[in-house]
Formats: structure tokens, sequence, C-alpha cells
């Protein structure tokens, strides 16, 4: 919606999006960072998809509960961060890469934040749920919903026909150009 002559709407829907965006983040900050009171924490898990089997081992309904928790904690990001960019016309694959990018850098610092809060470990299995939540968002909702903004915005463009009392009167005539004498 950034390109456009509608700079109010543009302008409420970024601020939106960054209210949201802000919003979220404080929430997931507070569900991530805050300390827990165990007796014991696990190891650091480095190795890929090693805690995704631990989970799958767990029966389908707790894997689905734990694998689901970690691929929606930041899946509104999909959609946040292109809301909070503004732009309605951008390459697909460009958003999706920076939205991705995004995604996964701040799923990283919230990984590596969670190094020094007591009871939490670091877990590379949740950077990678965490960043495919936010991929799919982005690629189940913004595309449409982009698409729907632009006919939308190319609705508000057309200019409605003209009244038949102000038709067209055929070109206007023009004059033959006079030289200069010497």
């Amino acid at each position: 919606m950034r390109q456009g002559s509608d700079s109010q709407g543009v302008i409420r829907f970024r601020a939106t999006g960054g209210l949201l965006l802000l919003a979220h983040l404080l929430l997931v900050g507070w569900l991530t960072l805050r300390p827990l009171d165990v007796p014991w924490t696990t190891a650091s898990n480095l190795q890929p998809f090693a805690g995704i089997r631990a989970d799958l081992s767990l029966g389908p309904v707790e894997a689905a509960r734990r694998i689901g928790e970690r691929l929606l904690l930041l899946a509104p990001l999909g959609v946040l961060l292109p809301m909070a960019g503004g732009r309605l016309f951008v390459s697909p694959w460009a958003s999706l890469a920076r939205t991705v990018a995004a995604g996964a850098l701040i799923s990283l610092a919230i990984e590596l934040a969670q190094t020094g809060v007591p009871g939490q470990v670091l877990d590379v299995d949740s950077l990678l749920l965490n960043t495919t939540g936010v991929a799919l968002a982005h690629l189940l909702v913004v595309p449409m919903c982009r698409a729907r903004l632009r006919r939308r915005k190319q609705q508000r463009v057309r200019v409605p026909p003209r009244p038949r009392d102000e038709a067209a009167q055929g070109s206007t005539p023009t004059i033959p150009r006079v030289g200069i004498a010497p």
C-alpha cells in the first residue's frame, strides 16, 4: 500500500502493523525469556531435528502440541512484518525472503538470549520450527491479502464514465505552424 495517493490510509496501515508487531514481540519475549523455577535443565540441543525426533517419540498428541507451539510462536511475524513495511506492489519472492530472514534473525536472537535465563536452554529445532512458522504464515496470508488490496485500489482509481451531455466531441483542432519572417 505504500505506493499511491492514499497516504493517510498507508500511514494508518503501517502504524497498525507496527503496533501489532511490537505487541507480539513483547508477548513472545515474556513467554520465552522469563526464568523457570526447575530443579535441573536439559542440555542444549545443537543437533538439527534431534528435538523433533524426541517430540515424535512422545506420541502423536504430545508431538503435535510441542511442534505446533514452536511453529505458531513466531508465525504472526509472517504477516506483521510485511504489514509494518506497508508495501503493496512488491515481488512475492523478495517479500518472502525478507520476512523469513527477519523471522530467522528474531528467532536466533531469542534463542541466544535464552542462554542467559535460568531454566531456559538453546534449541536449534526451535529456531528451525519458528522460521518455518513465519514462512508458512507469510505464504498462506500475505499474497492473498496483497492481491485483494491491489484489486480494491484499482477499483477506487478507475475513472467514472462521462455523463451523456459531456460526451467527447472529437479531436481538438490544431493550427498549422506559421514560419517567422526574416
